[in-house]
């Protein structure tokens, strides 16, 4: 299963979003067809252009609670001090993706920002 793990600033436009995925999934060789998700902070539930990405894609929203974020926060690769003084994760579009994607999941794209966006991709552990 492959899930994208979104970060935004409030009010981001959903081509933001949009283009984020797409080029996370244009940099790991993945077809959109592969993307099973889209996963963000239980605090984001209000932001239409996830709602609205999520849509174009296809795919469901997983909100995760900052419990799972922190928890998966331990195993992301990369590191913004705004964002851990925001959210309590250094990453939040990985802490998402790793969360929504399992206890053994592996990180295949990390964060890489478009615009208001950022974006990371998980993987679950079983084979694809």
């Amino acid at each position: 299963m492959i899930v994208a793990g979104i970060g935004c600033r409030r009010g981001a436009a959903a081509a933001d979003i949009e283009a984020a995925i797409r080029t996370a999934l244009a940099r790991a060789g993945i077809s959109a067809a592969e993307l099973k998700a889209i996963a963000t902070s239980r605090a984001k539930d209000a932001e239409i252009g996830i709602a609205t990405a999520a849509s174009t894609f296809g795919v469901g929203i997983m909100l995760i609670p900052d419990a799972e974020l922190k928890a998966a926060g331990t195993r992301v690769a990369t590191r913004s001090d705004r964002v851990l003084a925001l959210t309590g994760v250094p990453s939040l579009a990985e802490a998402a993706a790793l969360a929504a994607a399992g206890p053994s999941s592996r990180l295949i794209a990390s964060r890489l920002m478009v615009g208001a966006a950022t974006c990371a991709l998980a993987s679950s552990g079983a084979a694809q």
